[in-house]
């Protein structure tokens, strides 16, 4: 056992193999009760030793089944976990001493509404024992508890931004800078990283002012720095959740404190927009976060901070293969054309392009491909263009290892969302669930070893680049110069150009995962 003396107190953690870990860490005082849907507040001290050897409680969400392709990402008692006490964090290091070493940030993805650090397929232990680096992996409100805005809909009564989600990862590097030493970790050197919507969390935390100078690099992997939503759309979404319970948000305030979280989730649930997207998620509201964050970079928020983004391949294809609504061309393209203008023209020219690379072109695979760079792909080279035209360092990768898992359909899920996550820790083959998602074998393990070097030495020089992948420069317009993770790896310029020039003074008419300002 190892014993930590942090800023609130005593903990107790366990050791193995020579790595000290640390769970279940209060990084604030539990947001129930009156404090529901409140900003953090720090944790209350206590006496004596606290342990912190076993997994505790996640954020309440809805309840998961841990089964199917992503059931790798659940733990298997989760829902009983389930808690609005949840605001803790874990620490995975070499050594409780004084040596500084780089610490790694991780915030966990879920769409806003699910997931948690404590998910076995991002335990940092295989990352700290190679890198000799600190780990911290976080848990925060996710949904309604955490990106609700109830400010204006209840007069302030209730006083959330709906930005309570960025306020507690806000509050968890806080901790971190006020304690991350007596764990052997250098405040200094701080890389935030998660992702999906924990990517996306690193990009407004790249935007979020509260933040300002808590962390140094930031990595924001399959999510960048577009996925918000405007202040006047957070209300309309508040009115309609007060429509689904059927209170009244002047007069049954106390009523909605009292209810049990389950009965918020069933009524989250049923809460329907013109727009659709991600309802619960970061809000623009003017002062925290003043515009959509890819907006606040190109004013200026990162200069400073070093950044490592990117995407896999194909994002998409887990959620087409997964709940394919339609596989109708003429269906798929007017789904495009939603948010597209000129759906007609990239729909033929992904078609084109990916037949002559031989791979598969039928409509439903075009459509997510076609997502993966609405939503996640061009934002990431939104974000590395508008960084480059700034003068700031951006590194650009593209993860291409395919997953191992294939739908009861048989279709295989391919180079999709959420395969990265077991190559940047290392956890790819953990058990039976993450070797049928992640893969097995030789390659896999080859990946993995240059996956978690990437992100540790980008935590440790701002550089990712490493004997596996050596030459990685920062992403510029004219090179777009790219880390290839994959079998193999390689850096190369300008990976797939001509899907890109696809993109170019394409107009939205909404935001990736969000609202244009005119239709919030």
């Amino acid at each position: 056992m190892t014993i930590v003396e942090t800023k609130h107190g005593k903990l107790e953690g366990s050791e193995d193999g020579g790595l000290h870990v640390f769970k279940d860490i209060p990084y604030a005082s539990p947001p129930v009760g009156e404090k529901r849907w409140c900003a953090p507040e720090p944790p209350e001290s206590w006496s004596g030793v606290r342990s912190a050897t076993e997994w505790g409680k996640q954020a309440w969400q809805g309840a998961a089944s841990g089964d199917g392709a992503t059931g790798v990402f659940f733990l298997a008692e989760d829902n009983s976990k389930r808690n609005e006490d949840c605001l803790v964090l874990s620490v995975f290091t070499p050594g409780a001493d004084d040596k500084k070493r780089p610490v790694l940030f991780w915030i966990h993805g879920g769409g806003f509404g699910g997931g948690t650090g404590a998910t076995p397929a991002y335990s940092g232990a295989n990352v700290a024992r190679r890198g000799d680096v600190v780990v911290v992996t976080i848990n925060y409100r996710v949904g309604i508890l955490g990106f609700l805005n109830l400010g204006e809909i209840t007069g302030g009564r209730i006083p959330s931004t709906g930005n309570e989600g960025l306020l507690d990862q806000t509050m968890a590097l806080q901790w971190v800078q006020d304690n991350i030493s007596a764990f052997g970790g250098d405040s200094g050197n701080v890389t935030i990283y998660g992702e999906s919507a924990g990517g996306m969390s690193v990009g407004a935390l790249m935007a979020f002012e509260p933040a300002k100078g808590l962390f140094q690099r930031a990595c924001p992997i399959s999510g960048a720095t577009s996925t918000c939503i405007m202040q006047n759309r957070s209300v309309d979404v508040a009115d309609r959740f007060f429509n689904a319970l059927e209170l009244s948000p002047k007069d049954d305030i106390d009523k909605l404190l009292a209810m049990h979280p389950e009965e918020l989730m069933a009524a989250a649930g049923k809460v329907r927009t013109p727009n659709g997207g991600m309802i619960f998620s970061p809000v623009v509201n003017g002062t925290d976060l003043p515009d959509v964050p890819l907006e606040c970079v190109r004013n200026g928020s990162a200069d400073g901070i070093s950044v490592l983004t990117g995407t896999t391949r194909d994002e998409w294809r887990l959620f087409t293969i997964q709940n394919p609504a339609t596989e109708d061309e003429n269906e798929l393209i007017a789904a495009i054309g939603m948010h597209l203008d000129r759906p007609e023209e990239l729909f033929a020219g992904y078609k084109e392009l990916r037949g002559k690379a031989g791979e598969e072109t039928s409509p439903i695979a075009i459509y997510a491909a076609i997502e993966t760079a609405r939503k996640m792909w061009w934002p990431c080279i939104q974000l590395c263009e508008i960084m480059d035209a700034r003068g700031q360092d951006i590194y650009q990768y593209l993860f291409t290892w395919p997953s191992a898992y294939t739908m009861d359909n048989g279709k295989p899920l391919g180079m999709s969302h959420a395969v990265v996550c077991g190559y940047i820790f290392g956890n790819h083959d953990m058990n039976d669930d993450a070797r049928s998602f992640f893969g097995s074998g030789p390659a896999a393990d080859t990946l993995a070893g240059h996956t978690m070097d990437t992100w540790i030495n980008f935590a440790r020089t701002g550089n990712p680049q490493s004997d596996g992948l050596p030459n990685w420069t920062p992403y510029n317009s004219q090179t777009r110069t790219t880390g290839i993770l994959g079998d193999p790896v390689e850096v190369v310029d300008a990976p797939f150009e001509e899907e890109r020039t696809l993109w170019e003074g394409r107009a939205q008419t909404a935001l990736p995962l969000g609202p244009a300002r005119d239709a919030a």
